[in-house]
């Protein structure tokens, strides 16, 4: 038992361990909740996904091939800014809804359903993201590239 004359000098420890107690708890809820929230923009994050629907080598132009990717953006989303190969042309044309787009330092547009653009072997495609936060959009890229070239679409470092 501990005499009643050594109680006030405890009672600041006491205190102390309350107190850092408490913040550790607060610090711990904290953490539980951000990572929650975290994990829960994830989970509901827009959705990007990306399909090829044809591949085919050029038999009148050896060495290059003509692929189409369909991509499909949820509402909100987009894609990662980007390059393609250095022996790409990319023909895309807005299927559905409207894809903003900003390439190399031209001024970001935005192009609704039946527009197309194009670039050029070398382009940085900057912005391509759906325009709407409540509609879905679809766009179809054309490639013409070196045979050669698998990997289509080369995302900023």
């Amino acid at each position: 038992m501990i005499a009643q004359s050594t109680l006030p000098a405890l009672n600041p420890l006491i205190k102390r361990r309350v107190t850092v107690t408490k913040i550790a708890l607060l610090l711990l809820a904290g953490a539980s909740l951000l990572s929650t929230n975290v994990a829960a923009q994830e989970m509901n994050a827009p959705a990007t996904k990306v399909s090829k629907v044809f591949d085919r080598e050029l038999p009148n132009v050896p060495g290059k091939s003509m692929r189409a990717v369909l991509v499909e953006y949820g509402p909100g989303a987009a894609s990662p800014s980007h390059r393609h190969p250095s022996s790409a042309f990319i023909y895309a044309t807005v299927l559905e809804g409207e894809i903003r787009s900003k390439v190399n330092n031209e001024p970001e547009h935005v192009y609704k359903a039946g527009e197309s653009w194009t670039e050029t072997p070398g382009d940085h495609h900057k912005v391509s993201a759906n325009a709407s936060s409540t509609k879905p959009a679809r766009l179809l890229a054309i490639f013409i590239v070196d045979t050669t070239e698998q990997e289509i679409v080369i995302p900023d470092k």
